[in-house]
């Protein structure tokens, strides 16, 4: 869902001094909650794998996307930043602990993981649904988890978890297979061209000149064969026209004097043997490849299919996506009003995931309901299934309980990348559908469509991987300490022989949208930052030009 970041506060304001009365408060209410686990023998579950055979956290910090509410609610825990080090070893990847310059990162990164959890989410009075498992509980040593999969390992996860199944191959027509992956390498069925054709308007001359020649409209493209040539004449002839047997070359029409009285042709330049005349099986032979397997069906692959004698192509069907939008505080038009807030991921995400290829249906608005999200996860025959917000731990974050209820296979709980690591990359069951899990904040789900939804859903479709590129940034970018930066890029064409470049975008906090709206590219930023001249590896966005050295309309 898409969040708020609230009331905008200095990196680190919202760290309490130890012994504060909300901090006694918190631990007076951990010892209530563990003396009662205590009686009742606990309530804790088994974690699943994630991809690794490693167990995979399900706690995360309430705050990590909710918003201005989730924030009012948890204000309180903030206070036990250090209390908590000492019980959670992955404590020390939290942005407070760490604090960095964060300048270009709109003054904290609200997506933070902190271990802690909330109570069990019951079923409402009534409800038919099963009751939702128990979330992990801080301090419990059995419960704690390694730290998130690093950016590179988490979209190889999902590139992967995307080539897991082989791709179904259908047939279209070619007036509907326009950006479709090519299930098969494309042969030609014919030779190109299939005869020997004129490649000028102009006369076919056979032996020597001058040549006679016969007035007349002469051999015209898509006619049958001609007769043969004899030395010493000549025929006009038209551009694609069959060329005669024996012909020596074609002269064009502007290289020749017509002598009218004594009924010659005479060249103004010399003739070269097999001039302007494209032979047969000069771009092709039957049977040879003419594009490999995986290769997007662009306007250029359909003409060439067409030339090759293709009706329709063997294609990897689109994958279908639905998108499931979570968030009672969202609004789908007007102005934002009495806590309420506009949806800007709803609009947003059916275009872009459009762009990456996928058949995507209208996005579905569920509010926070932990019941109408299994119906709709139970019910989906999609491919993939992409949901926002709802992957942390506040009171109404039910993606995680959810999936636990389902036997879901989380592959990916939350990647070390910044903004955007609550996200995750879940298997509902072995021949069901994907779920990408985004977080609420824009940019932040942004930065999961990029390291998790692109790379699945370009196995899915058979795409190829493709190569990253770096470039040069010209701009100091600082980074995480600990975890990979996504910073919204624009490309820069060098100047007076300088080398071409990317600039950094201001306005790249994870609630905002300004920066990756004037972005062509997302640089990938290493922790700990990077400096000025330094080269970094470079995310395209969908609609950018293939070639990204040249400035277009979003600079």
């Amino acid at each position: 869902m898409t969040g708020s970041d609230g009331p905008h506060r200095e990196p680190g304001s919202d760290v309490r001094p130890p012994g504060s009365a909300s901090e006694r408060a918190r631990e007076e209410e951990e010892r209530a909650v563990e003396q009662a686990l205590a009686l009742v023998g606990g309530s804790g579950r088994s974690d699943r794998s994630g991809g690794s055979g490693e167990p995979v956290s399900r706690s995360r910090d309430s705050r990590g996307h909710r918003g201005s509410r989730d924030e009012d609610l948890n204000a309180g825990r903030s206070s036990n930043t250090h209390a908590d080090r000492s019980r959670d070893p992955r404590a020390h990847r939290s942005s407070d602990s760490h604090p960095y310059d964060g300048r270009d990162n709109d003054g904290r990164d609200n997506d933070r993981r902190d271990g802690r959890a909330t109570p069990a989410t019951a079923p409402a009075p009534g409800s038919e649904q099963p009751p939702l498992p128990d979330r992990t509980l801080p301090g419990d040593p059995a419960k704690t988890s390694p730290p998130p999969p690093s950016w590179d390992r988490a979209r190889a996860v999902a590139a992967r978890a995307g080539r897991g199944r082989p791709p179904a191959t259908i047939r279209l027509t070619l007036d509907r297979a326009l950006g479709h992956v090519l299930a098969e390498a494309l042969g030609a069925l014919t030779d190109l061209p299939s005869f020997d054709t004129s490649a000028m308007d102009g006369w076919a001359v056979a032996g020597p000149g001058p040549w006679a020649f016969e007035a007349g409209a002469g051999l015209l493209a898509g006619r049958g064969p001609a007769a043969a040539l004899p030395d010493g004449t000549a025929v006009r002839i038209a551009t694609g026209a069959r060329v005669p047997p024996e012909t020596t070359a074609v002269i064009r029409s502007e290289h020749a004097h017509i002598d009218e009285a004594r009924g010659l042709l005479h060249a103004r330049r010399s003739v070269v043997t097999g001039q302007d005349i494209r032979p047969r099986g000069q771009e092709c032979r039957s049977g040879e490849q003419l594009v490999p397997a995986g290769t997007v069906v662009t306007p250029a692959v359909l003409g060439l299919a067409a030339a090759a004698g293709y009706d329709a192509l063997p294609v990897v069907p689109r994958p279908r996506v639905d998108i499931l939008v979570l968030g009672d505080e969202l609004l789908n038009a007007g102005l934002p009003h009495d806590g309420l807030i506009r949806d800007a991921l709803g609009p947003m995400l059916g275009p872009w995931l459009r762009a990456l290829g996928a058949e995507v249906s209208g996005a579905r608005r569920l509010g926070d309901d932990a019941g109408a999200l299994r119906d709709a996860l139970t019910s989906s025959d999609a491919d993939l299934i992409v949901t926002t917000g709802g992957t942390a731990a506040g009171p109404v974050d039910h993606v995680h309980p959810v999936l636990d209820a389902l036997g879901a296979e989380l592959l990916v709980d939350g990647v070390a990348v910044r903004p955007g690591h609550p996200m995750l990359l879940a298997r509902l069951s072995a021949d069901g559908p994907y779920l990408v899990g985004l977080p609420g904040n824009p940019l932040a789900a942004v930065s999961g469509l990029l390291t998790l939804a692109e790379p699945l859903l370009a196995g899915i479709a058979g795409r190829p991987a493709q190569d990253p590129y770096r470039a040069l940034v010209h701009a100091e970018v600082h980074g995480h300490p600990h975890d990979t930066r996504l910073v919204p890029v624009v490309h820069r064409p060098g100047r007076a022989g300088g080398r071409d470049h990317v600039a950094p975008l201001r306005y790249n906090g994870p609630a905002m949208l300004r920066g990756i709206a004037a972005a062509d590219g997302l640089a990938v930023v290493p922790p700990g930052g990077v400096r000025s001249g330094t080269e970094v590896e470079i995310l395209d966005l969908p609609w950018a030009p293939a070639t990204p050295w040249t400035e277009g309309c979003f600079t």
